[in-house]
């Protein structure tokens, strides 16, 4: 269904545009396939959340998530199951864990703490398909990483007692861990790709 999805587009824009070279090609295919993938996984994970009753609180979960993964980059599975699987253990099964656990004001301060730390150390994390070679553009991904994390354990902070306050420290803390070089190592992918280059 996604080679059919990609050949189909991919002609009918050949079809509209013989401009096209191999490269461009190759180029607009890798991007067709992931907005493939990316809108085929949300919508499984988002049918898991509306079975758990969970449908409002993943899509605030998942738009804080992004709002930090953009500047703070991290891992990205090389496999679509893999990516399927990690993302609804991570962005699905984490918000949902916190929202129905209750962890007190000095847990979360810690967790807080430990993913601004993390952030300091590890982010931004790159891909061996996206290097961030740019040493300028590396340090203000990294500073714009800390100050989101800043902001979001304020509001975690404040909003104590409150869903969005674990929905806010879900984020956190799934950004934590895809930027930690642990998840690399696990799934046996590159870290640092930028030393590579």
């Amino acid at each position: 269904m996604k080679e059919a999805f990609i050949n189909h587009t991919i002609s009918f824009i050949t079809n509209n545009n013989d401009n096209l070279s191999a490269l461009e090609k190759e180029k607009l295919a890798y991007g067709l396939e992931g907005i493939y993938l990316t809108i085929t996984k949300t919508v499984i994970i988002l049918l898991i959340a509306l079975v758990l009753g969970f449908v409002k609180e993943f899509i605030i979960s998942l738009i804080l998530f992004n709002i930090i993964r953009y500047p703070g980059f991290g891992f990205h599975a090389g496999k679509s199951i893999v990516c399927l699987i990690s993302s609804t253990i991570l962005i699905l099964g984490l918000p949902y864990l916190l929202i129905n656990i209750n962890l007190n004001l000095t847990i979360k301060i810690i967790l807080c703490c430990v993913a601004v730390l993390a952030f300091i150390i590890w982010a931004p994390a790159d891909t061996k398909k996206r290097p961030l070679t740019n040493k300028k553009k590396r340090l203000i991904r990294k500073i714009a990483t800390i100050v989101i994390a800043v902001i979001y354990s304020i509001a975690i902070i404040m909003l104590n007692e409150n869903v969005i306050s674990d929905l806010f420290l879900a984020a956190l803390l799934i950004e934590a861990i895809l930027v930690s070089p642990f998840m690399y190592k696990v799934f046996n992918e590159s870290y640092n790709n930028y030393k590579m280059v």
